[in-house]
């Protein structure tokens, strides 16, 4: 089982010497973000900073910066037990005889007996209510990480909104800027929910609700991350992925529920056109992101427990902390995939490409042009849309090793005719493309290739070159013999 809320994660890593306590006074003004990146990328524990100047909360910072603390966070052993559950759960075969139908009814079951609980009175996140002259955000450690960054930011609030029309909730991650003791700039980009949300609500004259939750129990701030489908709840998800069933309660002012063993919640109203500029900021691509308007949220309520922390993390030039949690959704999602693109047989999203700007896909090849086919049904694949590269190779390739998968695109491609160069829609925070939002993707076609596609060479496609598997067994056995 996943944990319960992050405190009880904090106590577990510590009394397994992986998390450390920093008793120092630590400024959030680029010593902690420069401390965390430097741990971060050592593969060091996590940290817990308990004097942050100007704040009287402490920090808890790269809690999930190793694959194992994540899916300790998560209770589970590997990601694999996510992915091979959820493709349980969408095969398509309509059930066969008795034992078929009671297997689906309990793959639906699975997933019924999940969804968010509503508890009734105060929650643990409403021991203490602050409301009007008493809010003050200067309070919450914020961090101004990198040098040309545009402010203090909280870099792990969990923004909760609903659609004004069909009430359909949606929970995302955005960066979110500290402009004043009680304004924060919300960095939602054009492809994401809730920033369809406050255009819907603005277009109807009205004002939207906003909660942001600090410190939420880890399955709802990893689904928080996952790119879902609009119409999927991530409370719903969140609790798929921890066993059991969310806990929340209702804001103190605004018309939205929010996780009850977070830590801290702020709660506000964002009124039509109300607009600040954001930014810049130096974000996960490596580069900074330039300074755009971005709605401003009026803050009216913080609610906490009596001693609150706050979590964030470092986000910047791979690698980083946003490194496991890509992987849990690359894992994640694969059986998905393979649902919407079944020629696919495994992927790979490369935390240097930032995990949007770059799909390995291998495929068990069967026709001319098969991997054009599917590059273009991966751009068409929901976010997988904004994927700037795909590398496709054969299904004896493992696509997770980038040595093998770059041994093949540069030696196995003709790029007069293997090369695939099209245009479409790209991410918000894609800095190279040269109008924003949309830009040049490319396809790479690095598969054996058939007669039929036109290799029409003496001898036929050639083998690779592999040992001898008589020899292979032979230098096996007598290894110690040789002294190595």
């Amino acid at each position: 089982m996943a944990y319960d809320d992050l405190r009880s994660l904090l106590r577990a890593l510590e009394r397994e010497g992986d998390l450390k306590r920093i008793k120092a006074e630590v400024d959030p003004y680029l010593e902690i973000g420069e401390i965390v990146d430097r741990v971060n990328k050592a593969g060091g524990p996590a940290l817990l900073f308990e004097n942050v100047k100007g704040s009287a909360m402490p920090l808890a910072m790269n809690v999930f910066g190793t694959d194992r603390r994540l899916l300790k966070a998560l209770g589970l052993k590997s990601y694999g037990e996510i992915s091979e559950k959820i493709g349980g759960l969408l095969k398509p075969e309509l059930p066969q005889g008795f034992v078929g139908v009671r297997e689906a009814f309990g793959k639906l079951g699975s997933m019924v007996h999940v969804p968010p609980k509503k508890i009734k009175g105060d929650a643990p996140v409403q021991e203490v209510v602050l409301t009007g002259d008493d809010v003050d955000l200067d309070q919450l450690p914020a961090l101004f990480t990198w040098p040309k960054d545009g402010g203090s930011f909280f870099n792990l609030g969990l923004t909760h909104t609903k659609h004004p029309e069909t009430g359909v909730r949606n929970l995302g991650l955005y960066r979110l800027q500290r402009h004043d003791k009680r304004t924060i700039g919300m960095h939602w980009q054009i492809h994401k929910d809730s920033r369809n949300h406050y255009a819907v609500a603005a277009k109807r004259g009205e004002r939207l609700p906003v909660a942001i939750a600090f410190g939420c129990p880890p399955a709802v701030t990893y689904a928080s991350t996952a790119p879902l489908p609009g119409d999927i709840d991530e409370y719903l998800f969140a609790g798929f992925v921890a066993g059991k069933r969310i806990e929340m309660v209702d804001c103190k002012t605004v018309p939205l529920q929010v996780p009850a063993n977070a830590e801290v919640v702020i709660e506000g109203w964002l009124e039509p056109g109300e607009m600040l500029p954001e930014g810049p900021f130096g974000d996960h691509t490596g580069f900074y992101t330039p300074q755009e308007p971005f709605p401003a949220l009026k803050i009216d309520c913080v609610t906490m427990r009596k001693r609150p922390l706050l979590q964030s993390i470092v986000v910047g030039r791979p690698p980083t902390e946003d490194g496991p949690l890509g992987r849990a959704t690359e894992r994640f999602f694969l059986p998905l995939l393979k649902i919407i693109v079944p020629d696919i047989v495994d992927y790979h999203l490369p935390e240097s490409g930032g995990f949007h700007n770059c799909a390995i896909v291998s495929i068990d090849k069967k026709y001319p042009k098969h991997a054009q086919k599917v590059m273009h049904a991966v751009w068409g694949a929901h976010m997988m849309s904004l994927t700037k590269l795909i590398i496709v190779v054969d299904s004896d390739c493992d696509v997770h090793d980038l040595h093998e998968v770059s041994w093949r695109a540069l030696g196995n491609t003709d790029y007069s005719r293997d090369l695939t160069i099209v245009e479409g829609p790209v991410d918000h925070l894609d800095h190279s493309s040269y109008q924003q939002f949309w830009g040049g993707k490319a396809g790479i076609d690095a598969t054996k290739k058939l007669p039929e596609e036109g290799y029409t060479r003496d001898g036929g496609w050639p083998d690779m070159v592999e040992s001898d598997p008589a020899t292979a067994a032979l230098v096996d056995r007598r290894w110690k013999e040789y002294g190595l």
